[in-house]
C-alpha cells in the first residue's frame, strides 16, 4: 500500500471518531432511545425498536460508503454490530449486523453478512456474561485503560474485563482487516501492508466502541441522579409528615387526658371529634389535596379546640370559593392554627378569634392567611421572605415541618410571611403557585402510627366507660 493510501486511512480513522461521536450524541438526544437503551428489561418489540433507532442512520452510512468514493469513515458496521452485542444480546445483534450487511451484499460484499453475524455473536456471548458495569465503564481512552490495569496487576493480578473487551475488540478487527486484505471483493474493512498503520486500525476499534458507551453512560448515570433525588424527595415529605401527625395526636390526647376526671362529657365529645379525624386519616391521603378537604379536615380540629376552649375562642372564615378545588399540601393549616391558639390565645385570658383567609391574586397565586388577636410576638421575630430563606418562624415542631414542606414542593415558588403587633396578635400569609399535583400517598409507616393513636384513644373511652 502506498503512503497516499496510509494518508487516507489515517484521516478516514479520525473522521470515524467524528461520525461515531455525533450518530451517538445525536441518538442521546431523542426521549425515546434514553427510555429504551436504559430499560432494566425489554420486551422484544422494545428490543427491536432499540436496535432499529442505532441502525438505521449507520445502514445508511454503509451505503454511502459503498456509492460515494473515498468516503469509507461511514461504514461503522463493524463497531455497530458489536456495541449492539454488548448492550442487547446476540439475537438482536445479529439482527442489526444482517440489516448493516444488506448495502454491503447488493454491492456484492456476501462475505458482510456472515463476518457481521459472527462478530454480533462473539460479542453477545460476550455482553450475557460480562458484569453491566464493565460495558458501561469501557473507556475510549484504551491508552489509560492498559495504563491502570497495568498499575493494578503489579499489586495484585487479576482478570479484567474491559481488558478483556478491548483485546477481543481489537482481536476481530484484526481478523477482518486479515479478510479484506485477501479477499478485498467479498468483504470490505480497512487494512495496510504498514505494521504501524495496521496497530492503528486495530487499536481505533475500541476506541469507535467506548464513544458511544461513554457518552450513553452520562446519560444513565444523571437519569440515575434524577431517581436518587426523587427518592430523597420523597423519604423527605415522608420523614416531615410522620413528625406532622404525631405531633397533632400528642397535643390532642394530652388535652384529652387532662378532662377526663374533671370534665369527662367533654372529654367524650373530644374523642368523638378525635375519632372522624383519625377515620380521615387512616385512609390513604396525598401529598396534595384539594383545598376543600383541607378544610374539612381543619373544621374538625378546630372542633376540638372550641370544646376545649369553649366562648372564649371564635372562628372566622373568608374563603374564595375559586379556591376550593385548588390543590395544596396537606396537613398546612392545621399546624397554622394551633400555633395561633398555643402562642397567640392561650396566653390570654379572655381568649379571641382566629381568622382563616384564601384567594386567588392577580399574578395567579394562591393566598392563604391564618390570622389570630392575640398577644402577638417580639418585631424581630416577624419574617417576609422565600420559603427556601427561612430560618425562624414559631419554635413547635408543626410550624417548621410546614416551613420545610413548602420548601421541598415548591422551592423558590412559594412564600411565607408573618406579621405580629405585640398585643395585637399575628398574621401568616401563604403564597403558593397553582398546580396540577400528582398524587403521593401516605406510605403504610403512617397508617400503623394512626392505628395506635386509634387505640390509644379506645383506651380512653373504656377508662371514661368504667368511671
Amino acid at each position: 500500500m502506498t503512503q497516499i493510501d496510509s494518508k487516507l486511512i489515517l484521516i478516514t480513522l479520525l473522521v470515524e471518531l467524528g461520525v461515531a461521536a455525533a450518530v451517538s450524541s445525536s441518538l442521546a438526544r431523542s426521549k425515546a432511545f434514553k427510555n429504551l437503551l436504559l430499560m432494566s428489561k425489554r420486551t422484544p418489540r422494545q428490543t427491536a425498536w432499540l436496535v432499529a433507532m442505532i441502525c438505521l442512520p449507520l445502514t445508511l452510512g454503509v451505503w454511502v460508503r459503498v456509492t460515494v468514493p473515498n468516503f469509507l469513515a461511514a461504514d461503522l458496521s463493524f463497531e455497530t454490530t458489536i456495541l449492539l452485542g454488548i448492550l442487547v444480546g446476540p439475537i438482536a445483534a445479529m439482527a442489526g449486523g444482517a440489516a448493516l450487511a444488506i448495502p454491503a451484499i447488493v454491492h456484492h460484499e456476501f462475505w458482510a453478512l456472515p463476518v457481521n453475524l459472527i462478530v454480533a455473536a462473539v460479542a453477545g456471548t460476550f455482553g450475557r456474561f460480562a458484569d453491566p458495569e464493565d460495558v458501561w465503564s469501557f473507556s475510549p481512552m484504551i491508552d489509560l485503560s492498559i495504563y491502570r490495569w497495568v498499575t493494578r496487576n503489579l499489586r495484585r493480578p487479576h482478570l479484567d474485563r474491559q481488558i478483556l473487551l478491548l483485546v477481543l475488540i481489537a482481536a476481530m478487527q484484526f481478523c477482518t482487516s486479515m479478510l479484506s486484505r485477501f479477499r478485498p471483493h467479498l468483504y470490505f474493512d480497512l487494512h495496510s501492508d504498514d505494521w504501524w498503520v495496521q496497530l492503528l486500525i486495530c487499536a481505533c476499534a475500541p476506541v469507535v466502541v467506548g464513544i458511544p458507551l461513554k457518552i450513553w453512560n452520562s446519560i444513565r448515570i444523571e437519569r440515575k441522579l434524577e431517581e436518587q433525588g426523587r427518592l430523597l424527595l420523597e423519604a423527605r415529605l415522608d420523614a416531615l409528615q410522620r413528625q406532622i401527625n404525631p405531633h397533632f395526636l400528642f397535643n390532642t390526647l394530652n388535652s384529652i387526658t387532662s378532662l377526663v376526671r374533671s370534665q369527662p362529657e367533654l372529654a367524650r365529645e373530644m374523642i368523638v371529634k378525635l375519632a372522624n379525624i383519625l377515620r380521615v386519616l387512616l385512609k390513604d391521603r396525598e401529598a396534595f389535596v384539594p383545598f376543600r378537604e383541607e378544610l374539612a379536615f381543619t373544621d374538625d380540629y378546630l372542633d376540638i379546640e372550641v370544646v376545649r376552649f369553649g366562648e372564649k375562642l371564635r372562628v372566622v372564615k373568608e374563603i374564595a370559593d375559586n379556591t376550593l378545588d385548588i390543590v395544596v399540601p396537606g396537613m398546612l393549616l392545621q399546624p397554622l392554627i394551633e400555633n395561633s391558639l398555643k402562642h397567640g390565645l392561650e396566653p390570654r385570658i379572655s381568649g379571641g378569634t382566629v381568622t382563616l383567609r384564601s384567594r386567588i391574586t392577580n399574578d395567579g397565586m394562591l393566598l392563604v392567611e391564618v390570622e389570630d388577636d392575640g398577644v402577638g410576638m417580639a418585631p424581630e421575630r416577624n419574617i417576609a421572605s422565600p420559603v427556601s430563606g427561612l430560618v425562624r418562624l414559631g419554635t413547635g415542631i408543626g410550624m417548621r415541618n410546614v416551613r420545610d414542606r413548602m420548601k421541598v414542593l415548591y422551592g423558590e415558588m412559594a412564600s411565607l410571611e408573618t406579621n405580629s403587633r405585640p398585643g395585637r396578635g399575628t398574621k401568616v400569609t401563604l403564597r403558593m403557585p397553582i398546580l396540577d399535583a400528582e398524587a403521593e400517598t401516605w406510605g403504610q409507616g403512617e397508617r400503623q402510627l394512626l392505628e395506635a393513636a386509634t387505640s390509644a384513644v379506645g383506651d380512653v373511652m373504656r377508662r371514661l366507660n368504667r368511671s
